[in-house]
């Protein structure tokens, strides 16, 4: 019972050949044409051909950032493909001939570690992937959410500053625009530019003409006291937001992967912090668990691969 999995990003696309057990036995990786959308396709379906040859493939998901349809046949929108209104799993199929769905690349990252990760344990999970942007997964009763029209779980613009900061997705005070990679970047920079703890943040921007991401990273992991308090700032945010959805979706276990989330500990004690300074009727409402992610940069192509092969079954 193989299935394969495509994860399609905005500079690569990833492909596997997953069993059932969500081990990975067979890969491909090869470039994204982001403005290209017929290219992504021959791509895609090379790279399926090429996974399943001699294999009993059983069904493939392809998983991408954007708005999919609740039947997960047809993308919406995608922010990094001109994709609008595209029927990508019927121009697949058409030439495959195998069973396709198309899912949004947090869900499925999100079943892969409820599946065979950190959420395996569980029947109720929310996932946040904390890279430059947020995504969201929430697994509720064992189901995976999609919501009415199947763009739902998208957590990261779930607004927690009325009024604040403008997001790409046209709102304002976004999770997004609090709690991702590029969020901890930009506060990082300020305390660079508030001098005091921010000192060796300041001291690495001069010396490299910027701050990137794995400054701030190696920062972190070095105990710089300025990198340190950007990550509590960013702990802080998701923790609120963490206490807000644990009011609605009440799940057992939080999971945090992306880049960040490469922090460990070091970012889910201020995520716990938070939460229960804010969890409504603290000391009465159950409290949820806090873990890292497991699969890391896998779990796309897992959880798509496992997704197909649950709905070819079915």
């Amino acid at each position: 019972m193989h299935a394969i999995g495509i994860d399609i990003g905005g500079t690569k696309i990833a492909g596997a050949l997953v069993d059932e057990a969500g081990t990975i036995i067979r890969s491909d990786r090869q470039p994204t044409t982001p403005g290209n959308p017929r290219e992504i396709e021959d791509t895609v379906v090379a790279m399926i051909q090429g996974l399943s040859a001699g294999e009993d493939v059983v069904a493939a998901g392809v998983a991408a950032a954007g708005f999919i349809d609740a039947d997960q046949s047809t993308v919406y929108y995608a922010p990094n493909i001109s994709w609008r209104n595209e029927p990508f799993r019927d121009k697949l199929e058409a030439r495959l001939h195998l069973p396709i769905i198309i899912e949004n690349d947090a869900n499925a990252a999100g079943w892969a570690e409820f599946r065979f990760g950190a959420g395996r344990a569980y029947s109720d999970m929310v996932t946040l992937t904390i890279g430059t942007g947020v995504g969201g997964a929430i697994v509720t009763n064992n189901a995976l959410f999609r919501g009415g029209f199947g763009a739902g779980a998208e957590l990261g613009h779930l607004r927690v500053v009325p009024d604040g900061l403008p997001c790409g997705c046209g709102a304002h005070g976004c999770l997004e625009q609090y709690g991702s990679g590029r969020a901890l970047l930009r506060i990082a920079n300020e305390f660079a530019d508030a001098g005091g703890v921010g000192l060796g943040l300041a001291a690495t921007r001069e010396r490299r003409g910027k701050l990137t991401g794995k400054d701030v990273g190696r920062l972190i992991q070095d105990g710089d006291g300025g990198a340190l308090a950007a990550l509590r700032q960013l702990g802080g945010a998701l923790g609120q937001a963490c206490a807000s959805l644990g009011a609605v979706l009440d799940p057992q276990v939080f999971v945090f992967g992306g880049g960040v989330a490469a922090a460990g500990d070091l970012l889910l004690e201020p995520i716990r912090a938070a939460y229960l300074d804010h969890l409504p009727a603290r000391g009465y409402h159950p409290e949820a668990e806090f873990a890292i992610a497991q699969l890391v940069n896998d779990a796309g192509v897992v959880g798509a691969a496992d997704l197909a092969r649950l709905h070819a079954v079915r």
